[in-house]
């Protein structure tokens, strides 16, 4: 059996972390390790404990989810960790800037907290597996209200082939994998090797961040 996926909650708000608490720990292929109050709490925490995803709040006292989100992945932390870290932003709103500007810090996307238990714990496997929890559609939307002022393109865009740009292109427009293959000509993983590549040359940590870099540079 695989080990479990180890969760962490952050809200403010007691009763909601035991209630989602329960939900998390009745399923077999994961388990809460850990909880915090503020986002002051929830950086030392998840330092400490190394969790594989954490429930992050955007709203709460102390140090909100976004300046927590912030933190958790400064480089140093990252480099210190022996295991990814992916967070999925908690939020009352749809659409909330503040869960675009965790997303450009790190988060792999956001989930209304009137999300249904499956909605949850299938957004808990998502991120775990390296995907975004999050439509296209949608972040496309956070973005462009996000960046209003665009950066120039870093020189490391640079070092990707001619091909790995057909596929940054299509993957900052929202396509999956079966769509780049099937548009590019290219087998499925042709483009799990050109998205990896492009990861580590461009120095992103995942699918969301390279959606991110392609609005942040001007680059759909």
């Amino acid at each position: 059996m695989s080990t479990p996926i180890r969760v962490m909650l952050v809200d403010d708000q007691e009763l909601f972390r035991a209630g989602v608490s329960v939900i998390i720990d009745a399923q077999p292929d994961m388990e809460v390790v850990g909880t915090a109050g503020d986002g002051v709490e929830a950086v030392r925490v998840a330092t400490e404990l190394e969790p594989d995803v954490v429930l992050m709040d955007i709203r709460m006292p102390e140090m909100d989810g976004v300046e927590a989100t912030r933190q958790l992945f400064t480089p140093q932390r990252v480099s210190a960790r022996s295991r990814p870290l992916r967070v999925v932003v908690l939020t009352t709103f749809n659409l909330d800037d503040r869960a675009a500007t965790a997303i450009k810090h790190g988060a792999s996307g956001f989930l209304l907290k009137d999300a249904t238990p499956q909605m949850l714990t299938d957004a808990i496997r998502t991120v775990h597996a390296g995907n975004a929890v999050i439509s296209p559609a949608d972040l496309t939307l956070l973005m462009d209200g996000t960046f209003r002022e665009r950066r120039p393109t870093p020189a490391t865009f640079d070092r990707l082939t001619e091909k790995e740009r057909e596929v940054f292109t299509a993957v900052a427009r929202g396509l999956s994998n079966p769509e780049i293959a099937e548009t590019a000509y290219i087998s499925e993983s042709t483009v799990k090797t050109h998205v990896g590549s492009i990861l580590r040359k461009l120095e992103l940590r995942d699918r969301v961040q390279i959606v991110v870099f392609a609005h942040e540079h001007s680059l759909t």
